[in-house]
């Protein structure tokens, strides 16, 4: 398209809101009309010629076939179009035959809105356009906007035509009104700068991004090519990739068939795309209204090439229940299956925290990917994120399964930091991932990095958030860096850095390292009184016996309403379990029962303190044994528990002592792949007898991990790093997750040493021409 017709269709377009809207509407507002207008007069364009082959078919339909309902199809096909309106209107007939009635204009507008087809009927709702022609009528605007839509003067049409004074005015294809409406977009967003980064990406984000998925398949393209976008806002990504690709002046200039698909949330934008779906000759059913996390729109279907930025650090709350019941997976595209630490699959979680559901649509995208089977060039994809993507998330949650799942199926080929500031709506750091289940020979386990993080100009002046741009260069340059897999190192504070590396370079393994516990004991009142409360209700339970003592085993009953009254005041916050569990004189007996049995214990033992919890516990088994008493394990537990506490100088607590020879010692140092003699890493300490090992039990207060590179043995890091400090530690192999995180700072971070002292009193000093001395007075140095 020629860039002046361009200029000059924008510029007039844009003149209609100060020229009718000024006092009509603030600012902010403009796009409410303008851009539905825009919308409805290309449609009614391309409507015009076929406007009496409609109107035929609908009299034929309805005098000749006497049809009660319209045949969609029959007029789809009069119109030469997937829309079509049955009213007598056009909008340059409305304009020709208005009067100064106000009323009648708006009475015959709705009626040539109210005649279109249903798919334009959506838009004109979602773009509450009925609303605003009243609001226009009303304020008596709404035959000036007409009279500018309709002016000779421009072409909005496919279709040459010459203006009032014979000029020629080209025709506009499907593809310059697209390029007309994104430009009024980006410039309305521009306007409207504190809502813009949330439905609109800057445009040398999309090209950077366009240029990054297609560049290394443009000799490579399928016949038919489907791209997909689920969470498409306003189409930019969509359209801009149908341009990159068919357009005649650029790189790839395919002859292949473009299919575009969207999904968005928020109406107007929705409208806004399918609208321009609509202009450009796409099927504008190919875009659905709704949430993508709540409905798998397009189950089934697979797709070449998908782009998309998607809402991050937004929470998916509203959407759980569709995607959870409970802890588990309802939503087969965020279920995946990834091996455990013994290489054993099962199912794992891949959905991140409820407050930041970035990730949830990279899944969405994965989940949509061609098969090789199905497709031999595969599906790339490129995602806008934030840094959280990058390493929020522990080892076997669902941020770091999602990326666990993404790299080992050597799926991610690289992913690119941008420079700050770059969006309208956040200053925060952005990276775009790029994925592929097509990788090259030479990416096939590799991951490529690139910190383009520095590499931008500034813009004369901001908006919103935004301060800085890449310029056409910049993009060439990434792209590059990218397409041909390179290593580089930035010079200074300035240009570009890029690494590669091995899939397994992001990974590693969370150990747990265990300790065993030491357990000092004794019986004491205090100590026992504790017995007396629940400890998930302790602290009504306090009140209430130190406020009615005996009465709460005697008459709870008449203190029922006064202890509730009590727990409701003070936000106790109790479930409906433990208020019933409160007054219920069960409870309190039980209380009662453990007291009396510690302090039978206690008669029978002493009050001594032990060092050793192994003797203590026998002592009190012994007791109970000779007492006869029935008590279960969880009341003894209770007692134990009340009594005793952690010491690091005590004697270490027993679990147990096992017998490991032949075939069952086999199967453990197989299991474990140590020798015999490093079983004490492992938790098992042999003893004197031959075969026979002591298990401690673990202090839960003391329990360790460390993060061990997958490439790195967990056992020779124990015992380079933890052994040699805490020689009773031993690792529980069978609790190893398997995690992965990616830190651009930890591989791209240069380290400045700080200016020496000398230097920094000079450059002070410096300033003491435009100081009083006050300075060297500071400094001591007058």
């Amino acid at each position: 398209m020629n860039q002046a017709v361009h200029n000059k269709l924008v510029s007039f377009i844009w003149s209609i809101a100060d020229d009718c809207l000024r006092d009509v509407y603030v600012r902010g507002k403009y796009r409410d009309v303008i851009l539905p207008m825009v919308v409805l007069r290309r449609l009614d364009a391309l409507l015009e010629p076929s406007k009496d082959a409609v109107m035929e078919e609908l009299a034929f339909q309805r005098d000749e076939a006497k049809f009660t309902e319209w045949d969609d199809s029959g007029l789809r096909e009069a119109s030469g179009f997937v829309f079509y309106n049955t009213s007598e209107w056009t909008l340059q007939r409305l304009h020709d035959t208005a009067t100064n009635s106000q009323q009648i204009l708006q009475a015959n507008f709705e009626d040539y809105l109210n005649g279109f087809s249903d798919n334009v009927k959506e838009i004109i709702e979602k773009f509450k356009l009925k609303s605003q022609v009243r609001h226009m009528a009303q304020k008596d605007v709404l035959l000036n906007v007409l009279e500018k839509f309709t002016s000779s003067y421009i072409n909005l049409t496919p279709f040459s035509k010459e203006d009032p004074e014979g000029r020629k005015l080209p025709p506009l294809s499907n593809l310059g009104m697209g390029y007309v409406f994104e430009e009024l977009i980006r410039k309305f967003n521009e306007e409207n700068n504190e809502e813009a980064g949330e439905h609109f990406t800057p445009r040398e984000v999309i090209e950077l991004m366009t240029h990054l998925i297609f560049e290394p398949v443009k000799d490579n393209l399928p016949p038919v090519m489907t791209i997909y976008d689920p969470a498409c806002g306003s189409g930019g990504m969509l359209t801009e990739s149908q341009n990159f690709i068919k357009d005649e002046d650029g790189l790839i200039k395919a002859r292949g068939d473009v299919h575009l698909y969207g999904k968005e949330i928020n109406d107007e934008t929705y409208a806004i795309c399918k609208s321009d779906m609509m202009i450009k000759g796409n099927d504008p059913e190919n875009i659905r209204v709704g949430s993508t996390l709540s409905t798998d729109e397009f189950a089934g279907q697979h797709f070449n090439f998908m782009l998309s930025n998607p809402p991050y650090g937004k929470s998916w709350a509203s959407e759980q229940k569709y995607i959870k019941d409970g802890k588990d997976i309802i939503d087969a595209r965020f279920q995946i299956r990834l091996k455990d630490y013994w290489g054993t699959l099962e199912d794992a979680d891949a959905t991140p925290r409820s407050s930041d559901g970035q990730l949830l649509f990279l899944m969405e995208m994965v989940n949509k990917m061609k098969p090789l089977s199905q497709s031999p060039s595969g599906s790339r994809i490129a995602s806008v994120h934030n840094g959280s993507s990058l390493f929020t998330g522990d080892a076997g949650g669902g941020e770091s399964n999602i990326r666990r799942y993404v790299i080992e199926n050597d799926w991610l080929e690289a992913i690119i930091q941008l420079p700050n500031n770059l969006f309208y709506n956040t200053g925060i750091t952005t990276y775009i991932w790029i994925l592929s289940n097509n990788k090259t020979a030479n990416r096939t386990g590799k991951v490529q990095l690139i910190d383009a993080g520095q590499l931008f100009r500034k813009l004369r002046k901001n908006l919103g958030n935004k301060n800085c741009e890449f310029a056409p260069e910049h993009i060439r340059e990434i792209v590059k860096v990218y397409e041909d897999l390179q290593t580089a190192e930035r010079k200074g504070d300035e240009g570009i850095a890029a690494q590669i590396f091995d899939n397994s370079d992001f990974g590693y393994y969370k150990a747990s390292i265990e300790r065993p516990k030491r357990l000092k004991a004794q019986f004491t009142e205090e100590r026992i009184a504790e017995l007396r409360f629940d400890k998930n209700m302790r602290e009504a339970m306090q009140w209430a016996w130190e406020e009615f003592g005996d009465e709460v085993y005697t008459n709870l009953k008449a203190h029922e309403k006064t202890i509730s009254d009590w727990c409701e005041k003070n936000e106790l916050n109790l479930n409906t379990k433990q208020s019933k569990a409160l007054v219920s004189e069960q409870t309190w007996q039980k209380g009662a029962e453990l007291m009396a049995l510690a302090t039978s214990l206690m008669a029978k033992i002493g009050q001594e303190e032990y060092s050793d919890f192994n003797r203590f516990s026998e002592m009190v088994n012994d007791a109970l044994k000779e007492s006869k008493s029935k008590a279960s394990a969880s009341e003894k537990n209770a007692i134990l528990n009340a009594v005793c506490w952690y010491d690091e100088s005590a004697e270490k607590v027993i679990k147990g002592i096992v017998k490991l020879e032949g075939q069952k010692l086999q199967q453990v140092l197989e299991h474990l792949r140590c020798e015999e003699s490093q079983l004490a890493d492992f938790g098992y300490f042999p003893t004197d007898k031959k075969g026979h090992y002591i298990q401690y039990e673990t202090e839960s207060d003391l329990r360790d991990t460390e993060n061990v590179p997958l490439k790195e043995n967990i056992h020779k890091y124990f015992l380079r790093e933890v052994k040699p400090h805490v020689a009773e530690a031993w690792i529980n192999l069978d609790a190893t997750k398997i995690g992965y995180e990616i830190s651009f700072n930890k591989y791209f971070y240069k380290h400045k040493p700080l200016r020496s002292i000398e230097d920094v009193s000079a450059d002070i000093l410096k300033l003491e021409a435009e100081s009083d001395g006050l300075i060297r007075e500071i400094l001591s140095l007058s």
